[in-house]
């Protein structure tokens, strides 16, 4: 396993991001899903698993912060999918005055990850909870998916969240690192700042020995526009 290398993006410049925003509403074009409308996609992908075990695909906060159960988890690569930061947010870690970006994966390339198991015994409990998190608005509908993953012991097929945003009203497909580095060192909403949810990602699959190098020189990125905007020297 790689050894971890040590970070540009500190805690401490991670904590300069920070500021108290009050829960803001979402555009109206995210149109929220009812409960019912949740479970029932759910419900339609317990039915496509049939008698399969369900696996989750983790590629980005699912890995440090899964908040389901599992009995199992293995190295897991998705090819034809890649990592970026292309959801655009106004809420959660953002504001209307300072946009922040989440990750999805986009079509190209290929995203090595973590691959969870759920229990049969739970399987459907945790799978109403996950989409409930994952799933909030119609405009994510479809963005839930089968995707095969290659492992050390074969093949497998797991469900992913947030897997090919089309172009449309708060997708920004194939921005430039830099310009993301832009808003990911600016924005923070109520849930946090987008410079957290990079930070987490990447020292995450760093202790898992999975190197993005889109997303490591993106943390370098952001550490350099962070101590730029609070007038900090660069790093030795």
């Amino acid at each position: 396993m790689p050894r971890p290398r040590q970070m540009s993006l500190t805690p401490e410049l991670v904590a300069l991001c920070y500021r108290k925003v009050e829960e803001g509403h979402f555009p109206d074009y995210w149109v929220k899903l009812t409960e019912a409308e949740q479970d029932a996609i759910a419900y339609r992908l317990l039915a496509e698993a049939g008698d399969d075990p369900i696996w989750i695909f983790a590629y980005g906060s699912l890995i440090w912060k899964p908040e389901f159960e599992t009995i199992e988890s293995r190295r897991a690569t998705a090819i034809g999918w890649h990592r970026a930061f292309c959801l655009e947010l106004i809420s959660w870690r953002g504001t209307p005055e300072n946009p922040g970006l989440m990750m999805a994966l986009e079509r190209g390339g290929r995203c090595d990850g973590v691959a969870f198991r759920l229990s049969r015994e739970r399987q459907e409990a945790e799978l109403i909870k996950t989409v409930r998190r994952e799933i909030v608005f119609r405009s994510e509908f479809d963005m839930v998916r089968w995707v095969p993953l290659q492992t050390s012991t074969g093949t497998l097929r797991a469900l992913v969240f947030w897997a090919g945003p089309k172009p449309g009203p708060g997708i920004s497909l194939k921005v430039p690192l830099p310009e993301v580095a832009v808003h990911l060192a600016r924005a923070c909403g109520y849930a946090g700042s987008c410079a957290e949810y990079l930070y987490n990602t990447v020292l995450h699959l760093e202790e898992l020995g999975i190197r993005d190098r889109n997303l490591w020189q993106l943390q370098e990125l952001v550490a350099a526009e962070i101590r730029r905007r609070h007038g900090l020297a660069d790093a030795a």
